[in-house]
C-alpha cells in the first residue's frame, strides 16, 4: 500500500493506493478528516472504437450509511441517481474529460463511492480529487495530473475548501479544475460579484492547487502503471488527399449559407455528392481490374467500395470543421457572418401565456425558450434527501429539451444528466436575485422548454426565466442575464466568440458561459477540449461575456424593465400572521377538523407551523381577508384593551362566558352594563353576540372581560 499526504489550506488530503479494489486499473481510497471516498478507473483495451466521441463514463454515488442513515421509500435502499450525484458525476467528467490524448477512445468508467461522510467536508470536490489521482497513477492513457478546488468569500476573504457552514456564508462558490497548464473546468456561482474579482478567485485557486498537483506526481511516482500505448492511427490511403481537394470545392458554397437547417442540408448535400462521385470510380475501376490484384488500386483506394466512401464521407465531415475554424482564424469571420463579439438578433414576448402566474417567450437568433412560472405555497416545496440530511428546496427550475427544437424525431424520456445540469446551471444564476422567504413566501417554479435551438439554451433558459419572474411580480434585486462563451484556437493565434452558435460549440475549444447583472457575475461554467486554457484566454473570455451580457441586458428592458408591482390576478395572493405558539392547536382542531373547515368554506390553503406563523394563500382577496378573520377568530392573539364581539357560551349567577376568537372569557355581572344588575339570565342568553373589551388578566391568569367599558 502506498500513501501520499498533502496539506490544502487548513485541511490535510490523504491518498493512499494498492488496499482496495486491486483489480481495478486504478483505485484510490481518499481520506479527510472522518470522510473515506473510493474511486476506481476501468477501461477495455481492446475496445478502441470508431467514434468521433470519447466512451467515457463517469457516477458519483453516495451511500446513506457513510452518515448512519437508512435512506427513506419502500425499499429503503439507495435507487435512482440523485440531481446531486448527477451534477457531481459531470463536474468530474468535465474536470478529467479534456485530458484524454486525442485519439483515444476505449471504453472507460469512473466511479467515485462515498463510504464514510464527515458534514464539514466537500465531498463533491473530494472525489473529484480522488478520480484524477486514480487516473493519474493508472495505465491509462490520460495528461493528468488534474486538482479540484472549492473557493469560497467569507467576509471578503478567500477561502479554500470551505466548511459547510463557511459555504452557507460566502457570497462565492466557485468550483476549478485545474492542470499544470491552466484552467480545465469551471462550475460556481456570485452574489453579484465584479468580473475581476472573480478572475482573482481563479488566480486564486490556481495557487492553492499547486500541492495536490505536486503530491498526485510523488503519488505515481510510487505507485504509478506504465501507462498504455495509443492505437497507430493508420496511414490514411493517398485517395483521401483528392476528395479533400473536392470537398473543400464543394463545401465552400454550402458554409456561406447563415441558416442552420439550410447550411446542414447544404452540407449533406455536398459530402454525399462527392461520397457518391467517389463510390462510383472504385466501382468502375474494380470492374475495370484484372483479378486477384490484392484488392487495392495503385492509388491506395480501397477495392470493396464501402470502406473507400466511408473513408470519404469521415474526411469531409472533418474538413467542414477544419474549414469553419480556417474562416475564423484567418479572416474573423463566423458561420454565421457576424463579428467574433456580436450577439445574434434578440427578441423577447412577455406576458403570453394567459394562465400562467408568469410567462416570457425568450428569442436569440436561432435558439428559442419557452418560460413560465408558477407561484406556490410553502408545502410545495421540494424534499431533498442527502447526506447532510432533509432539506426543502424552495425554488425549481426544470429546463426540458424536446427533439423538435433541433429538428429530430425520438422518444420523449425523463430528463437526462444534460437537462439536470442545465436546469442547475440557470437555477443557480437566478437563485443570487431571489428575495427572501419573509419578503416573498411563495414556492416558485420555472419550467423552461426549449422550442429551438441552435446554441446555449441554457443561458436563453437564464434570461427567460428572468422575465417570467418578473412578469409574475417577483421582486428580483435586479435583472439576470447569460451568455455563452466560445474559442478557435490555433498555433500562434485564438479567437474569442460571443454567443455562440451550436456548430460553434461542437467544433470549437470551448464552452464559457456566463450570467449576471450589471453589477457581477450570478453563474458561471467552463469546459474546454484542448486539455487546459491559458489565463489571458480567461481573462478575455471573462471581458467580452461581460459585454454581451449587458447589451442582452438592455435589449430585456425594452421588454421588462423590471419586476410588475403585484402578482398576477389569478396567481395566489398570500397573508402571513402570527399566533401564540400554544394556540397552534385551537386552530389545527382535533384531527385537522378546524383548519380544514375555514379551507372548505373560503377555498383557500392554510399552513401553520411550531412558531404560531400562519399563510393563507387565495386566489381571491375577498376569500383571503374572510380567511384571515376566520383564523384569528378561532386562534388569534388577544390585546389588552381592545374591544372585541364575542358570543355567549354560558350564564351563571356572577357573569356570563363569552368567547372571543377560540377562548373563553369571564365578564363579570358587575362588568355588564352602568348600574346595577339584578340577574345575569335576565339581560342576555347562550348564543347573544356581544362586545366586549379585554381587561387585565386576574390572580389566576384567567381572561377577564368588560360589556360595560366596551359600551
Amino acid at each position: 500500500m502506498f500513501r501520499q499526504s498533502v496539506q490544502v489550506g487548513e485541511r490535510t488530503i490523504e491518498l493512499e493506493t494498492g488496499k482496495i479494489a486491486r483489480q481495478a486499473h486504478g483505485a484510490v481510497v481518499l481520506r479527510e478528516g472522518n470522510t473515506v471516498i473510493l474511486s476506481t478507473v476501468v477501461y477495455d483495451p481492446a475496445s478502441q472504437r470508431e467514434v468521433d466521441f470519447l466512451p467515457l463514463t463517469v457516477d458519483y454515488r453516495e451511500f446513506m450509511s457513510a452518515a448512519g442513515r437508512i435512506p427513506g421509500g419502500f425499499l429503503r435502499r439507495e435507487g435512482r441517481t440523485s440531481d446531486r450525484e448527477v451534477i457531481s458525476s459531470r463536474l468530474c467528467d468535465r474536470s478529467i474529460r479534456p485530458l484524454f490524448p486525442k485519439g483515444y477512445r476505449r471504453e472507460t468508467q469512473v466511479i467515485s463511492t462515498v463510504l464514510s461522510y464527515d458534514p464539514a467536508s466537500d465531498t463533491p470536490v473530494l472525489a473529484m480529487i480522488s478520480a484524477a489521482a486514480a487516473l493519474h497513477i493508472s495505465e491509462i492513457p490520460w495528461d493528468g495530473p488534474a486538482a479540484s478546488i472549492r473557493v469560497g468569500r467569507v467576509d471578503g476573504a478567500l477561502v479554500v475548501l470551505p466548511s459547510q457552514a463557511e459555504l452557507e456564508r460566502s457570497e462565492l462558490d466557485l468550483v476549478v479544475s485545474l492542470s499544470g497548464e491552466g484552467m480545465v473546468m469551471i462550475e460556481g456561482g456570485a452574489g453579484q460579484i465584479p468580473d475581476a474579482e472573480v478572475l482573482a478567485a481563479l488566480d486564486f485557486a490556481t495557487q492553492q492547487a499547486a500541492p495536490l498537483l505536486d503530491g498526485m506526481d510523488k503519488l505515481r511516482e510510487a505507485a504509478g502503471k506504465e501507462k498504455a500505448p495509443l492505437p497507430e492511427a493508420p496511414e490514411p490511403p493517398a485517395f483521401l488527399t483528392e476528395v479533400e481537394t473536392r470537398g473543400r470545392e464543394a463545401l465552400a458554397g454550402a458554409l456561406a449559407i447563415t441558416d442552420k437547417l439550410g447550411r446542414h442540408q447544404a452540407v449533406r448535400a455536398a459530402i454525399t455528392e462527392v461520397t457518391g462521385e467517389i463510390a462510383a470510380e472504385i466501382a468502375a475501376e474494380i470492374a475495370a481490374s484484372p483479378e486477384g490484384d490484392g484488392g487495392k488500386d495503385g492509388d491506395g483506394k480501397d477495392r470493396d467500395g464501402k470502406n473507400g466512401a466511408a473513408l470519404a464521407r469521415a474526411r469531409l465531415e472533418a474538413l467542414e470543421g477544419e474549414l469553419l475554424r480556417e474562416q475564423v482564424l484567418k479572416d474573423g469571420k463566423r458561420v454565421d457572418g457576424r463579428a467574433p463579439d456580436e450577439i445574434r438578433p434578440i427578441s423577447i414576448e412577455v406576458d403570453w401565456l394567459p394562465s400562467t402566474h408568469g410567462s416570457a417567450l425568450f428569442t436569440r437568433g436561432e435558439t428559442q425558450a419557452m418560460v413560465s412560472l408558477t407561484l406556490g405555497a410553502q408545502k410545495d416545496r421540494m424534499l431533498v434527501e442527502s447526506l447532510e440530511g432533509v432539506s426543502h428546496q424552495r425554488f425549481l427550475l426544470h429546463y426540458n429539451f424536446p427533439p423538435y427544437s433541433v429538428g429530430e424525431a425520438r422518444p420523449l424520456r425523463g430528463p437526462g444528466r444534460r437537462e439536470v445540469g442545465h436546469g442547475a446551471l440557470a437555477r443557480r444564476a437566478l437563485e443570487a436575485v431571489l428575495p427572501g422567504e419573509d419578503a416573498f413566501p411563495y414556492t416558485l417554479r420555472l419550467i423552461s422548454e426549449i422550442s429551438e435551438s441552435n446554441g446555449s439554451s441554457s443561458m436563453a433558459t437564464v434570461c427567460g426565466g428572468c422575465l417570467a419572474l418578473m412578469d409574475g411580480g417577483v421582486p428580483l434585486s435586479a435583472p439576470v442575464a447569460g451568455v455563452a462563451m466560445g474559442l478557435i484556437k490555433g498555433e500562434d493565434k485564438y479567437v474569442v466568440l460571443s454567443d455562440i452558435l451550436g456548430d460553434e460549440d461542437h467544433l470549437g475549444d470551448m464552452d464559457f458561459k456566463v450570467a449576471g447583472t450589471e453589477n457581477g457575475i450570478t453563474a458561471l461554467q467552463m469546459d474546454n477540449k484542448i486539455g487546459s486554457l491559458p489565463p489571458e484566454v480567461m481573462a478575455q473570455a471573462f471581458e467580452q461575456a461581460r459585454q454581451g451580457r449587458l447589451h442582452i441586458l438592455s435589449e430585456m428592458a425594452k421588454a421588462l424593465a423590471g419586476p410588475r408591482s403585484e402578482v398576477k390576478e389569478h396567481a395566489p395572493v398570500i397573508a402571513t400572521l402570527s399566533i401564540s405558539p400554544n394556540r397552534v392547536r385551537d386552530l389545527i382542531g382535533p384531527g385537522g377538523k378546524v383548519i380544514q373547515e375555514i379551507q372548505r368554506t373560503h377555498g383557500v390553503r392554510v399552513e401553520v407551523d411550531d412558531s404560531g406563523t400562519v399563510r393563507i394563500y387565495a386566489t381571491g382577496r375577498q376569500g383571503l381577508h374572510d380567511a384571515r378573520d376566520a383564523v384569528l377568530e378561532v386562534a388569534g392573539t388577544l390585546e389588552m384593551g381592545t374591544v372585541y364581539e364575542g358570543v355567549v357560551t354560558g350564564v351563571k349567577d356572577f357573569g356570563a362566558f363569552v368567547r372571543i376568537r377560540g377562548q373563553d372569557g369571564l365578564v363579570h355581572i358587575s362588568e355588564w352594563a352602568e348600574g346595577r344588575v339584578e340577574r345575569m339570565n335576565d339581560v342576555t342568553k347562550e348564543g347573544d353576540v356581544v362586545r366586549v373589551k379585554v381587561l387585565d388578566p386576574d390572580r389566576a391568569g384567567r381572561l377577564s372581560l368588560s360589556r360595560k367599558a366596551a359600551l
